[in-house]
């Protein structure tokens, strides 16, 4: 086939020059699709060092090749936007290939088991020998694929493409150097080489707990709550001690040879008021740091694991039971789907991931993708906190993890089986709430926080903010630790992130340049996210982004702005209002199913200037607002420009039935809204206080009501003419705001 002569001859002669192709010709790509396989293998080449075997050496390695230093990509851009194929593949599109290519495979739990085509086959793989041979897994999601045994991987197009070359050339394998690397641009090699050069380093001044003096070693055991593991479970898990930070190290070993490929640090600090707050640093950054902290202490026929949310717990479990644990890299916020071949060879798995709602919530959302029938979840409670404090009480951790119940359930259930969710939510009513906002607390006295499986209505008339709301609203969530994705269809990504930028560093950067990269390093860690669309969509590309996204990132909070941009003009022949309608309800569905929180940002109907917005002026049938959990609307008094022309009504709130409203105050500067309006009603009533007596306020109340009756037009007026009725107005005011 001509692709693969044209693979081979390109990579024979960029072996030989070592360096950069020149010539028109070699820049045009014939086929588009191959632009992918470039974007992902220049992924693997961030990730793994040339030369160097990828996922730490865990199974062997192989030695990428260079093709072209092509399509060069700003890091944020592939981390942060988020596409879909045109066409996405479904696991039926890929068994029905890998038959007609006559590949051997069979049916995992997240992926499938194929036979690899880039090891040469085993004597007894040719004889028909067992399934433990089958190396190569492939997502049956995305298609993504992975070899164990060569670590060549890849798209399904990069799979196909291989596949149509071995089979054309008549061959039973093919080697590894088809699939060609992206080559690493001299910053980024800087980069992976300065984080080595850290990590050994940090390594090298780090010691074991056992060459601490006892009283040191029992001080730092206490300080991370870890008291009862004893220091050969710490040996065993090769954690040790930085001394010039007072941080624990947990090291990202190789499996094959033991080398280092990464670290984590745990640092523990006291606040003012007694509470103690760990923080988490890792080299390289999080999101290229894949460590499944325990895996090269997993035996191969090992078939059960216990998975945790953090280090400490993992080493609990292991001491405590003996059962095989890994601990995942990001804790709750996140299962990377480049993890799941790594767990495929277990036939259950049970998820311990802390102890509060948030893990519970995790653990169900985790269990989805690794195989609800293979997974046990551990309810949190107060016999069953995490295991390192379950550890520390002298629970039975043994007993917990085979009490485990299963993450499958059937369509009809008794309360019986719902017992335990509803004492779970009685026992835990502030972490049930949801997360608090930070810069909106008068949002968490009515909404009691953000909630995963909701729908929100957000609504405001044209040009008072909305957007520019609504991104403070959602970083504020994202900010602390909620995975975030965005769906601007109204304003291009480049000019959000700027405003979510400013929003964050809380300052106009572009008076303050020299800052720009050191904010934008740190606005660069959020689980935050982008869809690529611009303009007119449609709904069900939308839905389909959104979902794999969810399963990529575990997203759990999607913005869409606005909806009226995935009407379309399409079926013009169709109402309106009935395709408003399927679309709330297919984001309604997506909410409930995904377990993730959707805001949906719809404009509201033509109103006058001097009417305040309801929930029945939102655009559309009033199923908009039955969907929805929550509705919010953004008021603006167009006729004022003083301080206060704004304010945010919370219209209907399903969890607890609280509503009300409350002024914001837009900064420029800032781009917020979360400055209160401060003093505005205390100044108004110490006027009253400056009133003769009580006598005239209500023969002024009189007067104002009768002017009312007889003059209604006149009388938004009467404050400005009549000093009495100015006074007795403004304290009617000030009591009735206070008291919203």
């Amino acid at each position: 086939m001509w692709m693969g002569r044209f693979l081979r001859v390109a990579a024979s002669l960029l072996k030989e020059a070592g360096c950069r192709p020149s010539g028109p010709k070699l820049w045009q790509l014939p086929t588009k699709r191959y632009f992918s396989c470039l974007l992902v293998h220049r992924r693997s080449a961030l990730q793994y060092p040339a030369g160097t075997p990828a996922w730490c050496h865990f199974y062997g390695g192989w030695k990428s090749t260079v093709l072209f230093p092509l399509c060069r990509t700003l890091k944020k851009d592939t981390k942060s936007t988020i596409d879909v194929p045109a066409h996405p593949v479904t696991v039926t599109d890929i068994k029905q290939y890998l038959r007609a290519k006559g590949v051997p495979f069979h049916d995992g739990y997240s992926c499938l088991h194929a036979l690899s085509i880039f090891a040469k086959p085993k004597s007894d793989v040719l004889e028909g020998g067992g399934k433990e041979n089958y190396s190569m897994f492939i997502d049956k999601t995305t298609g993504q694929f992975l070899c164990k045994e060569t670590l060549v991987e890849g798209s399904w197009e990069d799979l196909q493409d291989c596949l149509e070359v071995m089979q054309k050339e008549g061959q039973t394998w093919i080697s590894p150097d088809v699939l060609l690397s992206y080559s690493e641009t001299l910053e980024e090699q800087e980069e992976r080489e300065r984080d080595l050069k850290e990590v050994h380093r940090i390594w090298s001044s780090s010691v074991t707990l056992l060459d601490l003096l006892e009283e040191e070693a029992q001080l730092v055991k206490t300080m991370f709550q870890m008291n009862k593991l004893t220091n050969a479970t710490l040996k065993k898990f090769g954690v040790r001690f930085f001394k010039p930070t007072k941080s624990l190290v947990f090291p990202w070993f190789s499996g094959r040879d033991s080398s280092l490929r990464g670290i984590k640090l745990l640092s523990a600090a006291t606040k003012e008021d007694g509470r103690v707050v760990y923080t988490e640093a890792t080299v390289p950054k999080s999101s290229s740091y894949h460590n499944l902290f325990g895996l090269p202490l997993v035996g191969r026929k090992d078939t059960e694991v216990v998975l945790t949310g953090s280090e400490i717990d993992s080493m609990a479990v292991s001491q405590a039971t003996g059962l095989p644990t890994l601990a995942l890299p990001r804790g709750v916020s996140c299962l990377p789907p480049v993890l799941l071949p790594y767990l495929e060879q277990f036939k259950k798995v049970t998820l311990w991931l802390g102890g509060d709602m948030r893990s519970w919530e995790a653990s169900k959302i985790f269990s989805r993708k690794l195989g609800l029938k293979r997974c046990s979840l551990v309810r949190p409670g107060e016999f069953q906190p995490c295991p390192s404090e379950a550890l520390g009480h002298g629970r039975n951790l043994a007993r917990i993890v085979k009490a485990s119940i299963p993450a499958a359930h059937k369509s009809i259930v008794s309360f019986k089986q719902l017992r335990e969710d509803v004492y779970g939510e009685l026992a835990n009513i502030e972490q049930v709430a949801g997360i608090k906002w930070a810069r909106f607390p008068e949002l968490n006295r009515l909404l009691k926080g953000h909630r995963n499986g909701e729908l929100t209505v957000f609504t405001g008339p044209t040009g008072s903010g909305k957007t520019t709301f609504i991104s403070e609203y959602a970083l504020d969530l994202c900010m602390q630790g909620v995975n975030t994705l965005w769906g601007s269809f109204e304003i291009k990504n480049v000019r959000l992130a700027k405003i979510m930028l400013t929003q964050f560093s809380m300052q106009r950067l572009e008076e303050n340049l020299e800052q720009y990269d050191s904010w934008a390093d740190k606005f660069e860690e959020l689980p935050l996210y982008f869809m690529t669309f611009h303009g007119q969509q449609n709904v069900k590309t939308v839905l389909d982004t959104m979902q794999h996204a969810v399963y990529l990132y575990d997203i759990s909070h999607v913005i869409i702005d606005n909806l009226q941009f995935m009407m379309g003009q399409e079926n013009l022949s169709v109402d309106k209002f009935a395709v408003q309608d399927h679309i709330i309800g297919a984001f309604r569905k997506f909410a409930t199913n995904n377990s993730c929180h959707v805001t949906l940002i719809i404009h509201p109907r033509k109103e006058e200037d001097d009417k305040e917005l309801q929930t029945a002026s939102i655009f559309g049938t009033a199923k908009a607002s039955q969907e929805a959990d929550n509705v919010l609307i953004l008021q603006e008094k167009k006729l004022v420009t003083c301080p206060g022309r704004r304010s945010l009504q919370v219209a209907k709130n399903r969890f607890d039935g609280d509503v009300g409203i409350f002024p914001l105050e837009f900064n420029k500067t800032t781009l917020t809204f979360s400055a209160p309006v401060k003093g505005k009603q205390k100044l108004r009533k110490v006027k009253v206080e400056k009133t003769e007596n009580p006598e005239q306020i209500e023969e002024a109340k009189t007067k104002e009501k009768a002017g009312k009756v007889l003059k209604p037009t006149k009388a938004p007026k009467a404050p400005r003419s009549v000093k009495g009725t100015s006074v007795g107005k403004s304290e009617e005011n000030g009591e009735g705001k206070k008291q919203q």
